[in-house]
C-alpha cells in the first residue's frame, strides 16, 4: 500500500519528483502486480479445454456468444464495483440499482393494462429515465458517505434494502412486460453479427482500463484507496473523486440492468437479487482488494469471464444450478488463500 501512495505523491507534488526514480524494490513489485493481472488467463484457457472435452458445444460460436452476452450485463456491475473498491469503498446497493432503475423506466413508460405500467411517459424516455434513476441513487449514496461521513457498507446495505422494497412496491411484486422497443434495443440489437451488449461491455471495460491505468483520475482512486489522508496531503480532491466514482458506478449498474431487461423483454420484481455475491466473487478472484488501492480492470474482467465460463461448463455437464452459488463462495475462499500465499496478505 505505501508504494501506491508514494507514487501518486510524486506525481502530484513537485517537491518530491526531484527525489529521483522509485526504488528498485518498488519497480519490482509493480512488475509483479502487472503480472498478476494475467494470473487468470491460464485458468480461462484450462476451463476452455475442459469445457470442450466435456461437451464439444462449448467452443461453438453460438455458445461463446451466449456466455459473453449473459456475462455482459453482470460484468457492468463488476466494472462499477471495481471502481468503488479501488477507492477503498464498497457499494452493496448496485444489485438493487440493477433492478430498480429499469423497473422505474418500465413503470413510467409501459402502457396501462399492457404490462403493469402507468403509461405516464412515452417509450422514448425509457433509457434516459433508467440512467437518471441510476445517477440519483449514486448521488444519494455519495451524499451519505462523502458529505455526512457515514460508513459506506452500512449506507449501501440500507440502500439495497430500500431500493429492493421500492421495486417490489411499484411493481406490486409482479413482472413488467410489453416493454417499449427503445428499452429493449440495447439488449436485443446485433451489431456486425455480435450482440450490442457485448460491444458495450468490451468498450466500457477498455475505457475502464484506460481510466484506472493511464489517467490522473485513476491514480487518484488508487491513492484514496491506499491512504486517504496521504491523498489529501498530496493535493487530491478526495471528496470530488469519490462523488464521481459512486455516481458513475450507479449509472453503470443501471445500464447493466437495462441490458438484461432488454434481452429478457421484462423487468422482474426480483431482478438483481443476489447478483452482488457474483460481483464480489469476480472482483476478488480478479485481484481487486476489498481494502482498496489494489486491483485492475483487466483482472476484474477475467474474474467475471472465468466465473461465467465455469457456470456454463457446469450447465453443459448437467450439474444442478443450485450448486453454482456454492461454487462462487468456494472460489472466493480459494482466492483469499492464494492471495495470502502469493502476496503475503489476503484481500480482506
Amino acid at each position: 500500500m505505501p508504494e501506491t501512495v508514494t507514487a501518486v505523491t510524486a506525481a502530484t507534488d513537485g517537491s518530491t519528483v526531484a527525489a529521483g526514480p522509485p526504488p528498485r524494490r518498488a519497480i519490482g513489485r509493480l512488475a509483479i502486480a502487472r503480472l498478476r493481472d494475467l494470473a487468470l488467463v491460464p485458468a480461462i484457457a484450462l476451463i476452455a479445454v475442459v469445457g470442450q472435452i466435456i461437451n464439444p458445444v462449448f467452443l461453438q460460436p453460438d455458445n461463446l456468444i451466449n456466455i459473453t452476452q449473459t456475462m455482459s450485463e453482470v460484468a457492468l456491475l463488476v466494472l462499477a464495483q471495481t471502481i468503488v473498491l479501488v477507492a477503498g469503498k464498497m457499494d452493496l446497493s448496485l444489485e438493487s440499482t440493477f433492478g430498480l432503475a429499469p423497473g422505474v423506466a418500465a413503470w413510467m413508460t409501459v402502457a396501462v393494462g399492457a404490462g403493469h405500467g402507468t403509461g405516464l411517459l412515452s417509450g422514448a424516455w425509457s433509457i434516459p429515465i433508467t440512467l437518471v434513476v441510476g445517477a440519483l441513487i449514486g448521488v444519494a449514496n455519495a451524499a451519505l458517505i462523502v458529505r455526512f461521513g457515514l460508513h459506506g457498507f452500512i449506507v449501501t446495505l440500507g440502500m439495497l434494502i430500500v431500493l429492493r422494497g421500492l421495486l417490489t412496491g411499484i411493481s406490486g411484486g409482479q413482472t413488467f412486460f410489453n416493454l417499449p422497443e427503445s428499452m429493449m434495443y440495447l439488449g436485443t440489437a446485433v451489431w456486425l453479427g455480435v450482440p450490442a451488449s457485448i460491444w458495450l461491455c468490451v468498450a466500457l471495460f477498455a475505457a475502464g482500463i484506460v481510466l484506472l491505468g493511464y489517467t490522473g483520475f485513476g491514480r487518484s482512486l488508487y491513492a484514496i484507496g491506499g491512504n486517504v489522508d496521504a491523498a489529501k496531503a498530496a493535493g487530491i480532491r478526495t471528496d470530488r473523486v469519490l462523488w464521481i466514482a459512486l455516481v458513475g458506478a450507479s449509472v453503470l449498474a443501471a445500464l447493466g440492468g437495462l441490458l438484461l431487461s432488454g434481452r429478457l423483454a421484462s423487468v422482474a420484481a426480483s431482478q438483481g437479487n443476489g447478483a452482488i455475491f457474483t460481483v464480489f466473487a469476480a472482483a476478488v478472484i480478479g485481484g481487486v482488494s476489498l481494502n482498496g488501492g489494489k486491483g485492475s480492470m483487466f483482472g476484474a474482467f477475467t474474474g467475471i469471464l472465468l466465473l461465467f465460463m465455469i457456470q456454463n461448463v457446469l450447465t453443459l455437464a448437467g450439474v444442478p444450478a443450485q450448486w453454482i452459488g456454492a461454487l462462487n463462495g468456494a472460489i472466493i475462499l480459494v482466492a483469499l488463500v492464494v492471495s495470502r500465499i502469493t502476496g503475503g496478505k489476503a484481500q480482506e
